[in-house]
């Protein structure tokens, strides 16, 4: 029977021209070489949406070629956004002539995705009203939207639950108000600044995330005619506008790509530049990987990344909201510690089921073993969280070729990194979701000398 995930795999691999949602790899080489990293998937999709905002086109640059991007151009079409490429890369959003779509339009575009929640204070100032199918997107963890309506309830919106989703309304216009997130949410953080930067008075919103993508956002937001101060901590306040105008910018390059590719370098005692990555936003991640044993170099137009010769070393990770170590690298990096000498211990705080990719690394011959309620320790360093894991990782461990199915976007890089790793070959299906967050992979992987081949 075709799952849920299997579909969402292929429609992926679809949007961006994947002849096969099953790659082969012989792994036991390492990727050595140069590829290249354009804007981040956590800033292009928000800066599409922010372009709902004003009345003229903006243009967007450094877009890469990634399956969520063709989502949002999907949902920003049928809501009568008229999308031109005008150069590789480089997007031309006209929105003269924003309306509502068809819940069937929606649903088609969306599909699990969980884009579609950040449509809503756009379409609230623009329509009036909004509509948001279920919500999916990776499983790596309960993301409940409870903070977006909560936060959008504040600002005036009217909430409405029916069987296919939620309908939204504002009759009276959206409204500046207080809100203090329970947490440093970065989609709750973008809600707020999407629907408050023309909703009329003033917005306080306290624990707000700060990440690089968040900044990006805001410098979009401000282009484009909004007032908004980043205060001492975490105090967003945006005061609010009638009018936005559209803007040019180039996005942010994609830091969890580049630290993905900086792990696959490690783990197959590879040697990999990645072009357009940048040092201030990787410090955090630069830092582990040093402490790990891995060697890097920042030249003037990307990072250089490379396995030492010799034996890696154990870390202690644990993963928290920007400056701190992002969720998003510790599934690649922990491939590399399998092979690191001695025990690594990952603390997860972000998301409560982010461990899942490990039963296939275990399968391949790692040993990682999970502690579903987490470790204390008195060297932690980040306050400890309800849901939160964590893994240890033993190694060396040599790996081997397996079949594995891609679970969610990182895990499903890991899995590829692992692959390429392993002596032998491996089989790994659902690639397709891979393609939601890393541009070109496959072109990629041939780039740096990989052995595989699309069954």
């Amino acid at each position: 029977m075709t799952s849920t995930l299997d579909i969402d795999s292929q429609k992926a691999a679809e949007r961006v021209g994947l002849t096969s949602d099953t790659i082969v790899i012989r792994g036991g080489k390492p990727l050595t070489g140069r590829i290249e990293v354009r804007g981040a998937k956590n800033l292009v999709t928000k800066a599409m949406v922010a372009a709902l905002l004003a009345d003229d086109p903006s243009t967007l640059k450094s877009v890469p070629e990634i399956s969520d991007v063709h989502v949002v151009r999907g949902l920003l079409e049928a809501h009568g956004v008229v999308v031109t490429e005008q150069a590789p890369g480089e997007l031309l959003l006209d929105t003269t002539n924003v309306q509502s779509a068809h819940i069937a339009e929606i649903n088609a575009h969306a599909g699990s995705s969980r884009i579609p929640i950040l449509f809503c204070g756009p379409l609230l100032h623009q329509l009036g009203e909004a509509f948001i199918p279920d919500l999916g997107g990776c499983k790596i963890g309960d993301r409940p939207i409870d903070f977006h309506l909560n936060a959008l309830r504040a600002l005036g919106a009217t909430v409405e639950k029916l069987a296919d989703g939620i309908r939204l309304t504002a009759p009276n216009g959206l409204s500046g108000a207080r809100i203090e997130l329970p947490y440093p949410s970065v989609g709750a953080t973008e809600q707020v600044l999407l629907s408050a930067v023309r909703a009329t008075g003033t917005t306080e919103l306290k624990n707000a995330a700060i990440e690089p993508e968040i900044m990006d956002l805001i410098a979009i937001l401000q282009k484009m005619g909004a007032i908004i101060s980043v205060e001492p901590n975490r105090v967003i306040v945006i005061e609010g506008v009638e009018k936005l105008h559209g803007y040019l910018h180039s996005a942010i390059f994609d830091r969890n790509e580049a630290a993905s590719w900086a792990s696959a370098a490690l783990a197959t005692r590879g040697d990999i530049v990645v072009g357009g990555a940048q040092q201030q936003e990787l410090m955090t991640f630069l830092n582990v990987y040093r402490k790990a044993g891995g060697l890097f170099d920042v030249l003037e137009d990307g990072i250089r990344f490379w396995h030492p010769g010799t034996p890696l070393r154990p870390v202690m990770v644990e993963t928290d909201v920007h400056p701190g170590f992002m969720t998003d690298w510790q599934q690649p990096l922990i491939v590399a510690l399998t092979q690191a000498e001695g025990q690594s211990v990952v603390h997860e705080t972000v998301y409560e089921n982010r461990f899942g990719f490990t039963e296939a690394l275990n399968e391949m011959g790692a040993d990682i073993v999970v502690y579903k309620s987490g470790i204390a320790s008195i060297t932690r360093r980040v306050p400890r969280r309800p849901l939160e894991q964590a893994a240890v990782i033993t190694g060396p461990t040599p790996l081997h070729g397996a079949d594995v199915r891609v679970p969610d976007l990182r895990g499903g890089f890991s899995h590829l990194i692992a692959a390429l790793a392993a002596e032998g070959t491996s089989t790994i299906s659902n690639v397709g979701i891979i393609s939601r967050g890393y541009e070109l992979f496959i072109d990629k992987l041939d780039q740096l000398g990989a052995d595989f081949e699309l069954a």
